[in-house]
């Protein structure tokens, strides 16, 4: 049989032309140098770090050079899909700031290079797979199952690579009657490239992050068209990135074994090759070894964990920049109000083995993320959150918006702000004493006794008055400490600690827990402005109520 009947005997609906779908889907208008690329993520319901790391990697080099990001859903594989899934990944991405100028939306599909949803462009991928098999370079394959599991008993017992190859591919040079009776029996086939390959030959390939690759050629008859008709990945991604006239793949590099397939298969199709942006895994310290991030072992792999921790999108957005280009810090430091996306990003820059995820690190950048945000900012930011993950805090701070952002508000501003918060999540237990219904019940330790402590704090009620600046305030405080035998000298007692029963800091530590409830606070005569004079004085009075009892 010639090629050109066994492509009409296979594909007898296909009248289409690859040149109609090249009129259709023509090169795109771009200027010079933009980077046409996309996510092409299997909708299996799980939005994991990799996914932003890829997402940003291709948000950057097309959004930098005037080019275009487009969302393509790779949904072959219909075993593995979860309903609902392309809306949740489509409305992590957004949140995380990666927006898609075309491709596959949640009401349907936005641009001129569409479907954007594999199994809805089946008849397209015919097209090129009746060309392939009218040119010789693909053929129709009937074995079972069971013939497949056969075959790669012998070859596992035999030590050979397994696959369907050289004297193991048994249907690739069948006669006219094989096939005919085969179809006549109505049997199903799979469609099957006819590689030219052969594994003693290499070649070299310059992949954009790896660097100068030494290829080996691909011998494997891969499957091009399952026998419901939807084609593999393999298939669909080289015909979809053609006529989307995809310029970049950016992809992990767990793609690298199937690379030299690609590069044969868009040779054979004709197509000119995309330059390729095989990043390295995400991994992470297991006691003195790294390891992969897992979705299994490591919660913080997916991006639910950040929304839910409170870490704020500008923190996340900033940390990823600092795995993907090294010199990212160093630009920040020298631009520390300046967009991210005035930032130069170079794939060459990706480290080709792949990054170590520091949560100590995301936390710290965090910390300076929010440090910079204005107290109104934070406060919408919070409240978002709150209302999402800890409703009746999102009530409390809801409820008088003017008193929780003038608590957010404390030690923000400056060239040293204050750096107490990394989450939202660390919101109500560092501000949470501000609300009498989170105040918690002082615990005074028994270094002292219980009538030095009622002893200063009744003194300090005696002389409080809410008009005091911070400097009365604190000379106050120090006269308390001096009547009372303990030292404001802290030089003098660190020289002879044995020479005062206490510290000026031990009369503030007094004070601070009974108006806060604990050790640690943001400043105290703050603290005491915003919680007004009245509840101010009776936290300090149930606190002497309580020592009394």
């Amino acid at each position: 049989m010639d090629t050109i009947t066994l492509s009409n005997l296979l594909f007898p609906d296909v009248t289409m032309t690859p040149e109609e779908l090249e009129e259709k889907f023509p090169p795109r208008n771009v200027p010079e140098g933009a980077v046409v690329t996309r996510m092409a993520p299997s909708p299996t319901g799980f939005v994991h770090l990799g996914n932003l790391v890829q997402g940003l990697t291709s948000e950057r080099l097309a959004h930098q050079t005037g080019g275009v990001l487009f969302l393509r859903v790779e949904d072959t594989d219909a075993k593995r899909e979860v309903p609902g899934a392309v809306e949740v990944l489509i409305n992590t991405l957004k949140h995380y700031g990666i927006f898609f100028d075309e491709g596959a939306t949640i009401d349907g599909d936005q641009g001129d290079y569409g479907p954007y949803r594999q199994r809805q462009r089946a008849a397209i991928y015919h097209v090129y797979a009746k060309k392939l098999v009218a040119e010789g370079m693909a053929y129709p394959c009937f074995c079972t199952e069971e013939e497949l599991a056969a075959m790669r008993e012998k070859q596992e017992a035999n030590k050979e690579t397994t696959g369907y190859y050289g004297k193991y591919a048994m249907w690739r040079d069948r006669s006219e009657e094989d096939i005919r009776a085969q179809l006549d029996a109505g049997h199903p086939w799979v469609l099957r490239f006819r590689s030219t390959g052969n594994i003693a030959n290499q070649f070299k390939f310059n992949d954009l992050v790896k660097g100068e690759l030494t290829i080996t050629e691909n011998d494997i008859d891969h499957v091009l068209l399952k026998s419901d008709g939807i084609p593999t990945y393999h298939f669909a991604h080289a015909v979809d990135d053609h006529l989307m006239r995809t310029t970049h793949v950016v992809r992990g590099d767990e793609w690298l074994p199937t690379l030299p397939f690609h590069i044969q298969l868009f040779k054979a199709l004709g197509f000119k090759l995309p330059k390729y942006v095989h990043i390295g895994p995400l991994m992470k310290m297991d006691g003195t070894s790294k390891r992969k991030l897992s979705k299994r072992k490591d919660p913080e792999l997916a991006l639910t964990f950040y929304k839910a921790e409170g870490f704020p999108v500008e923190a996340v957005y900033e940390y990823i920049m600092t795995l993907l280009n090294s010199n990212y810090e160093d630009w920040r430091r020298a631009n520390p109000t300046a967009p991210a996306t005035d930032f130069k990003f170079s794939p060459k820059k990706l480290n080709p083995a792949g990054n170590l995820f520091d949560y100590a690190k995301l936390m710290d950048v965090s910390k300076n993320e929010i440090s910079r945000m204005s107290a109104e900012k934070v406060y919408t930011l919070l409240l978002e959150w709150a209302r999402e993950f800890d409703p009746d805090f999102a009530e409390k701070l809801a409820a008088d918006p003017a008193y929780a952002t003038s608590i957010l508000a404390i030690g923000r501003g400056g060239k040293k702000p204050r750096k107490d918060l990394a989450t939202w999540n660390e919101a109500k237990p560092y501000m949470g004493f501000f609300y009498d219904e989170y105040m918690q019940k002082p615990d005074f330790g028994d270094k002292f006794s219980k009538d030095i402590i009622i002893s200063v704090l009744n003194k300090f009620l005696a002389t409080y008055d809410f008009a005091d600046d911070s400097t009365v305030w604190f000379d106050k405080v120090k006269a308390i400490t001096a009547e009372i035998g303990f030292t404001a000298d802290m030089k003098a007692y660190k020289a002879d600690p044995t020479a005062f029963p206490g510290t000026v800091a031990d009369v503030s530590a007094f004070i601070r827990l009974a108006v806060t409830g604990k050790t640690n606070s943001p400043d105290l005569y703050t603290v005491m402005q915003i919680l007004g004079y009245d509840r101010t004085v009776a936290r300090i009075r149930a606190a002497v109520q309580a020592l009394a009892d």
